[in-house]
């Protein structure tokens, strides 16, 4: 059997060049997590192929709670192209952030994900920390922890894929973070971020702060890059005093 790390290493090296030095000893590994790559990353290089992409390109990935849709974005040499949109199969709670520990309740805001926060031992297959609470969640005293995008199709609180489905978003996610990205964010938004849509929930007690979401989702429509990305220096507007940035928080 040929090793997984040999396997990516050279699958990497033939389609993109060389990995993050000192990156790929860092992101844990089990039997699940390097049987999916032998069953998907062959493929997903050649239908990445086929859009001008490479695997192992960083990406972003946008969550939109009210259509439950995942998609995932892929950057090219034109910016980020959208490789595909995946449908939610199973998430608890409603519209608005995550506010308490136990309220089975999705969170909303702007997160990223490094090898810190991959899970190949997940109980619900593969699943990776979207890195909740954030800055803004911790300052307005939001507590929880364990936001996941996981498989199963089972949700109390997280993102819950079929097992199919998350495998190959995971093996994007690992094969970007091995070799062109220390984390890559995670946008999670009640709704595409549309005047109309904002007009339909204007009586929410959440509208405010929608419309502060609404700046990096507006940013990324303008510039293809997403905001906080090593090559966008924008800060979203102050949320309640609190300044938003998407860094990458020490651990």
């Amino acid at each position: 059997m040929v090793n997984h790390f040999a396997a990516v290493a050279m699958l990497l090296a033939v389609l993109a060049g060389p990995v993050w030095a000192g990156i790929v000893d860092l992101i844990p590994v089990s039997a699940r997590s390097a049987a999916a790559y032998t069953n998907h990353a062959e493929r997903l290089a050649t239908e990445l192929e086929a859009k001008g992409l490479l695997f192992g390109a960083p990406i972003y990935i946008r969550i939109f709670k009210a259509s439950r849709e995942l998609e995932l974005w892929v950057e090219g040499a034109g910016g980020y192209t959208l490789f595909r949109t995946y449908p939610i199969c199973a998430m608890s709670g409603s519209l608005g952030p995550k506010l308490e520990r136990g309220d089975w309740q999705a969170p909303e805001g702007f997160y990223s994900v490094d090898a810190d926060w991959m899970h190949p031992h997940s109980r619900f297959h593969l699943a990776f920390n979207i890195g909740y609470p954030n800055s803004f969640d911790r300052a307005k005293g939001r507590t929880g922890s364990a936001i996941m995008v996981h498989g199963g199709c089972d949700s109390r609180g997280c993102f819950a894929m079929t097992d199919e489905i998350m495998e190959e978003i995971y093996v994007l996610a690992e094969a970007a973070l091995r070799h062109s990205q220390r984390d890559f964010a995670v946008h999670v938004f009640p709704f595409h971020m549309t005047d109309e849509n904002l007009r339909a929930h204007r009586d929410s007690e959440w509208h405010d702060f929608w419309l502060k979401l609404r700046n990096g989702y507006d940013s990324f429509a303008e510039t293809g890059v997403p905001p906080g990305s090593p090559t966008e220096s924008l800060v979203f507007e102050a949320l309640d005093g609190f300044e938003v940035q998407v860094v990458t928080e020490s651990r």
